[in-house]
């Protein structure tokens, strides 16, 4: 979703609680990741790994000019034989150390095991962020959460990663580089505007 989709998906949303949410939830996120120069771990369940969340984070952190927001993908089934981008395994969780950030990504209850995991990364010394669909060991653990109910409310949990990862790359540079990263952004918004529609399949 480009940043015109967002900025419509917002202003459908004014007078809602999710743009502001999307915004403090992603900002929780940013000041995680941003002084420790990165360590961000993105991991889903079993069942949902958050392929999208984790692209949408790459292009920000291009965007923004801020590498730090680019997660590492945590997978279930990573094969010995995937590219580096794609083969990090469960495993990389047990190495966790503090200053990195764990950011959970799970639309329903995630696994005994994979709370386990996140359980020991908050005992060495992560920084647990879940956006998930309301499960209370899941919010328990975390240290900051957005949650999206699947009970046919105004927004779904796609458009909620997507609001969150916009927001994430919005505002985020120093001072120093302030203008630089306004030009960027604003030769991003001329070409996407200017682009021809996608092609359709």
């Amino acid at each position: 979703m480009d940043a015109v989709r967002v900025a419509l998906l917002r202003e459908v949303l004014t007078g809602t609680e999710w743009p502001g949410a999307a915004r403090r939830f992603a900002g929780v996120l940013r000041s995680s990741v941003v002084p420790q120069g990165g360590g961000l771990l993105l991991v889903g369940t079993e069942e949902y790994e958050p392929w999208h969340m984790a692209a949408h984070l790459v292009d920000e952190a291009a965007w923004s000019g801020l590498p730090e927001l680019a997660p590492t993908l945590v997978r279930h089934r990573a094969r010995p034989g995937d590219p580096p981008h794609l083969g990090v395994g469960l495993g990389r969780l047990e190495g966790v150390r503090r200053g990195e950030t764990l950011l959970v990504v799970a639309p329903e209850r995630p696994e005994d095991a994979l709370l386990e995991r996140v359980h020991d990364a908050r005992r060495a010394g992560a920084t647990v962020l879940a956006l998930d669909g309301g499960d209370a060991e899941t919010r328990g653990l975390a240290h900051e959460t957005l949650s999206v109910a699947a009970d046919g409310s105004v927004v779904d949990f796609d458009m909620v990663q997507h609001l969150v990862s916009a927001a994430a790359g919005e505002n985020s540079l120093p001072g120093s580089r302030g203008s630089r990263r306004f030009r960027d952004r604003l030769s991003r918004l001329v070409d996407q505007l200017t682009a021809p529609p996608p092609a359709r399949w």
